[in-house]
């Protein structure tokens, strides 16, 4: 698709999680019929995973799917959910035993977020974007095709999910594999004529070589999807990094801007400006052209929003706790906590 030059869909959680596990366990008919409007983003996903009383513990999650003839009567309450107000469809975690050890009683089903039954209240950050969302699953009925794989075996296939979605989430882009990258401010820092501050450019060092460890590790996952092998504990590794890595990178960015990191138009609105300023003097390294070498033009905007959003990087997809907890458990043969 790079190649190509074309943009991959607007539909991350489709593309990057749910697509992933339908072609893991689906049923031929599921494959046949969610998977190409999935990769055409012609159908947004959604994931009902988290729930107010299962977050780190999602295994404890409360919500219950009984069986109904043909069909199967959801009731519960899913929390966090992003684009859950304009998905089309969502991959869905029910209890459908209660009577056996917590992680053995959960199956996956694919929910349609027009259900009757399904109600979606927003959660607005402090960004003032609207993309998490509550959903209310009062009564919600799933034919039987709704269910992917086997009853009871959803937390397998959770996992499966769980692991692309850290693969997905710790892409190339600083905001979970989305927005400017760490080439891109150091691009910026370069054609507004570097920094004379010694230690930020100590810390745009450190965090450029964050990147580049980053960039390596990626090679290995994917090396991993060519030869067919699920995503495993090393999409931990990759995310645990990556968080961390988004945060560093928007911290300096506002940093290197002083004052004007404070202003809502954008940290990095100062260097842009030093840029143009550069650019008009003939400076060495200056550029009229403000998009990075890649052909992406990031408004002074979306440094100043990053850095508000990338405090979610560290919480949202599994805590940064919970994937060292998997790293100690799986790489370096720790017990479990």
């Amino acid at each position: 698709m790079r190649r190509a030059g074309v943009r991959r869909p607007s539909n991350q959680i489709g593309i990057g999680w749910a697509g992933p596990t339908l072609i893991h366990a689906g049923s031929e008919a599921q494959k046949e019929r969610y998977l190409r409007p999935l990769l055409a983003a012609e159908e947004i996903w959604c994931q009902l995973f988290s729930e107010p009383g299962a977050g780190s513990d999602l295994a404890a999650l409360s919500t219950r799917a009984v069986r109904d003839g043909d069909e199967w009567v959801v009731n519960g309450q899913k929390v966090w959910t992003s684009f859950a107000h304009m998905a089309s469809l969502g991959i869905l975690l029910a209890r459908t035993d209660p009577d056996v050890p917590k992680h053995s009683g959960i199956s996956y089903f694919i929910c349609p977020m027009d259900a009757p039954g399904v109600t979606v209240r927003p959660i607005v950050d402090m960004t003032g974007d609207h993309a998490f969302n509550e959903v209310f699953l009062d009564d919600v009925r799933l034919s039987a095709d709704h269910l992917v794989g086997e009853v009871n075996g959803g937390w397998a296939l959770a996992k499966v999910t769980l692991g692309n979605e850290r693969v997905s989430l710790s892409g190339e882009g600083a905001l979970w594999g989305q927005g400017p990258t760490m080439g891109d401010l150091v691009d910026l820092v370069r054609r507004a004529g570097g920094t004379s501050d010694r230690i930020l450019r100590q810390r745009l060092m450190r965090v450029w070589v964050e990147g580049e460890i980053l960039r390596l590790i990626r090679l290995r996952t994917v090396s991993a999807a060519l030869a067919g092998r699920a995503p495993g504990p090393e999409a931990s590794v990759r995310k645990a990094l990556a968080d961390d890595h988004g945060q560093h990178v928007m911290e300096v960015a506002k940093d290197l801007s002083g004052a004007y990191g404070m202003t809502d138009s954008g940290p990095v609105e100062a260097l842009m400006a030093r840029a143009g300023a550069a650019a008009s003097s003939g400076s060495p390294g200056a550029s009229d052209d403000m998009a990075d070498p890649k052909g992406h033009s990031w408004p002074p905007m979306i440094w100043s929003h990053g850095y508000l959003f990338a405090r979610a990087l560290t919480i949202g997809g599994g805590t940064s706790e919970v994937q060292r907890n998997i790293i100690a458990e799986r790489v370096l043969g720790l017990p479990s906590s």
